[in-house]
């Protein structure tokens, strides 16, 4: 009897040092019996981090446009972020689902909690929600020795370039999210965050919603001294085009030649890769100085 009880006190023991909790981005607490060995994500972003946490081997299904890294776009699809294949989704039988607070449906996110499906949601704003989020990732998945490690990279990264261009002259910055309709990004957008960073202002940084539409009118009032948009990494072609722009040479930007495409998805997903996309947002910040003052 002894050896019974002893026997089902160990096992109650090694069950609950199992356990694994973390808290996502809505402020729910998520705790699994174990860390998550089949993960499926519902966002490229998610896709992302989940590998860069070190947990991309228990990846078992991904949406569309999760691109990165290359081994993801070989993963079972269970749709796009918008229109979730909740079939397909079920037949995967995931012990973690990794959601997007703003980018999947509320609806199919909560048909998963009505099926028993444990799910995560994440949205980092911060450049340490990115770190954080990395962290509580590697938590679920049992793999803290990598995911740690890699927000810590992501946090001095980070920390070097606001130490590098802390106290550069400011340069008034438009950066243009789509050219039809024309829409950009606020301060509070982690963009308008790494332009703060690479010592630019954005010029519609105080708008009140996070990536406001506007009017060229407004990009002329503004005088923006460097316009920046995302484009494609591998043929180069821009998801939306500057070439309007030029037909105002009265404008800074224009006058001084300041208008760049860089890379769009590591500066477009809250990921560790955002680190790459704001090295390139600073670089071509110091080219713009180095333009205005040519003038």
């Amino acid at each position: 009897m002894v050896i019974r009880v002893l026997g089902l006190l160990l096992a109650f023991s090694s069950h609950a040092m199992a356990e694994v909790c973390a808290r996502d981005d809505t402020g729910a607490e998520l705790c699994l019996l174990e860390p998550a060995q089949r993960i499926v994500t519902l966002s490229p972003g998610a896709t992302e981090l989940v590998f860069a946490a070190g947990a991309g081997g228990q990846v078992i299904g991904v949406v569309d446009y999760s691109d990165y890294p290359p081994e993801a776009e070989n993963l079972p699809n269970v749709g796009s972020h918008t229109r979730i294949d909740l079939e397909a989704l079920v037949v995967l039988k995931p012990d973690l689902v990794v959601t997007w607070v703003s980018g999947n449906p509320v609806e199919q996110v909560t048909m998963l909690d009505q099926l028993g499906m444990a799910s995560f949601a994440i949205e980092p704003r911060t450049f340490e929600g990115v770190s954080s989020v990395l962290e509580r990732l590697a938590s679920l998945a049992g793999t803290e020795s990598e995911g740690y490690a890699a927000a810590t990279r992501f946090r001095q990264g980070i920390d070097e370039l606001a130490e590098q261009y802390r106290g550069r002259e400011p340069v008034r910055v438009f950066y243009q999210v789509w050219d039809q309709p024309l829409m950009t990004i606020n301060d509070e957008h982690l963009i308008g965050k790494v332009i703060s960073l690479c010592g630019g202002q954005n010029i519609f940084g105080e708008m009140a919603r996070l990536v406001p539409r506007i009017g060229p009118e407004d990009v002329l009032a503004g005088d923006p001294e460097a316009i920046l948009s995302g484009g494609g990494e591998e043929d180069g072609n821009s998801y939306t085009s500057l070439e309007h722009w030029k037909q105002f040479g009265s404008m800074a930007a224009v006058a001084a030649e300041n208008l760049f495409i860089i890379p769009a998805s590591p500066i477009s997903r809250p990921t560790p890769r955002l680190l790459e996309g704001a090295r390139t947002i600073c670089e071509k910040l110091d080219v713009a100085r180095a333009q205005l003052q040519k003038q």
